[in-house]
């Protein structure tokens, strides 16, 4: 069975690996679309310290099942398309127990501690999969990310009453436009690339300020009228804005990670005091964020095409991070497409 391999920094190839075949209360799954993710982009450039090449990337997919194990519910049955959710839970951690797997302590990502779904088959366990036959099959695979962003803006507990920052319109940023728009809040995003402008905008963005060219914290207070955003939600990943996050938010106000930054960040903690502020980090995402993303493209299926930049064939995946890597600032979410009928 062909995958695709990332075997070194700045390098992929295809290589053959043994056809899987699903145990008790696991299901096989024909792989149909990959979504390639900033952890994968980050594997290829070396600077994912979670992953151990060579590794097979790749956690954002969308399948049509094979075949099942013994044990398996029989709603997961061969033919149906699932949205794969990627993580792995333990069961007994402090965040498991406390009905939070999400965070679990000794979660494995696909595509990062263990290998992903760039391959043409792969087992998963029943508990894993959603089966959806309702949005096309090439959707399917960017559920996960999205969820990511709704989950933020759930950790956020955003309502119709707030206005909230994004900060970063990337594919991430984008899960929290989206899922914040989906609750009735004013969006605002902070994005750098003039190339995504377009596209954010058309998401349903109030606004969208290029902190580059415009002092991010006036035009703020001028679309509130001087109020600031009730949320922020971080999802650039660099000191700077996590450190924005906290010099932007207004008294009482709620932020919320879901970046995290490579580095050390300081901070003028008496702000945390000083406005009583609500800090929370964000992490992967629940069943019912998954849920909401889809119900949420269901009822908007003009919102996806605009966010797949690039569509590569299964035959081209080779080229699809030397892509990313040259076209980053155009670019929201590549998939590869394996070319399988449905």
């Amino acid at each position: 069975m062909k995958s695709l391999v990332i075997d070194k920094i700045g390098h992929t190839a295809f290589c053959d690996v043994p056809t899987p075949e699903p145990g008790s209360g696991e299901v096989l799954v024909s792989v149909h679309h990959v979504g390639l993710c900033g952890s994968d982009l980050s594997t290829f450039n070396g600077a994912n310290p979670l992953v151990e090449l060579p590794r097979i990337p790749g956690h954002e997919i969308g399948g049509v099942i094979l075949e099942t194990g013994p044990n398996v519910p029989g709603h997961l049955s061969p033919g149906s398309r699932v949205v794969v959710v990627p993580y792995t839970t333990c069961g007994t951690c402090p965040a498991c127990r406390r009905g939070r797997a999400n965070a679990c302590q000794f979660n494995q990502t696909l595509g990062v501690q263990r290998d992903g779904g760039l391959c043409d088959r792969i087992v998963l366990p029943a508990d894993r999969l959603i089966v959806n036959d309702t949005l096309p099959v090439h959707h399917l695979a960017l559920v996960e990310p999205l969820s990511v962003g709704f989950h933020a803006v759930s950790r956020g507990q955003v309502s119709s009453d707030d206005t909230v920052l994004v900060l970063g319109g990337g594919m991430i940023g984008v899960g929290a436009i989206l899922g914040a728009q989906a609750r009735g809040a004013r969006v605002i995003v902070s994005e750098i690339s003039t190339a995504k402008t377009e596209t954010l905008r058309k998401l349903g963005a109030e606004a969208i300020i290029n902190p580059l060219e415009t002092e991010l914290e006036k035009a703020v207070a001028e679309l509130t009228d001087g109020r600031g955003a009730d949320v922020i939600i971080e999802a650039a990943g660099v000191a700077q804005t996590f450190r924005l996050a906290v010099d932007l938010a207004p008294f009482t106000g709620r932020i919320v990670y879901i970046g995290y930054a490579k580095g050390e960040v300081a901070y003028e903690t008496r702000f945390f005091n000083l406005k009583e502020l609500d800090i929370r980090g964000s992490r992967n995402a629940v069943r019912e964020d998954f849920d909401a993303v889809i119900d949420f493209l269901e009822k908007h299926p003009d919102m996806a095409d605009p966010l797949i930049s690039k569509m590569f064939p299964w035959e081209e995946a080779t080229s699809a991070l030397d892509y990313w890597v040259a076209h980053r600032d155009e670019t929201f979410k590549i998939i590869i497409d394996f070319g399988k009928d449905t």
